[in-house]
């Protein structure tokens, strides 16, 4: 499986990449503010809505704590918002079809799917402090449970 993963401390990767709108979202000018960015394999299937519509319900509760939601796949933009638009999700989509961020996540490798080895997408989320530092580092994530269980490590 995928190896040299980012852990808790450490530096959230530097990225700029177009919303669901085709507007650049930097992390840079998210500074000051807490983040929690969410990769997923791909949008309107069954397991990554689930999970967006997760953070779509958690929303409120998430912003009230200071937190700005970002979920991340390969999809076009123009993709992204039809998810966006279809499942009433609030919060912005970014896309990274080169997986240039993917990488510097390292959430994309080897992955069991359906007792096969195959390259993917490793859904994962990170939550990053108001420094740009990783407070949290989750890979192998579950598509359902895995928003109630974050918003119990973050106590929100």
């Amino acid at each position: 499986m995928t190896t040299g993963r980012l852990e808790a401390g450490a530096l959230a990767p530097a990225f700029t990449l177009l919303d669901q709108d085709e507007r650049p979202v930097t992390l840079r000018d998210l500074r000051g503010g807490r983040v929690i960015l969410f990769f997923y394999p791909e949008a309107m299937t069954l397991g990554c809505t689930m999970e967006a519509c997760d953070f779509r319900d958690s929303l409120a509760p998430l912003r009230a704590a200071g937190y700005t939601i970002l979920g991340v796949s390969r999809d076009a933009p123009e993709k992204l918002r039809r998810f966006r638009h279809e499942d009433g999700l609030t919060y912005d989509l970014l896309s990274d079809p080169d997986r240039k961020v993917h990488l510097k996540y390292r959430v994309w490798g080897d992955k069991l799917n359906y007792g096969k080895v195959i390259k993917g997408v490793i859904r994962s989320t990170f939550v990053i402090d108001e420094k740009g530092r990783l407070l949290h580092a989750l890979y192998n994530v579950r598509a359902t449970g895995h928003v109630a269980r974050l918003r119990r490590l973050l106590s929100v």
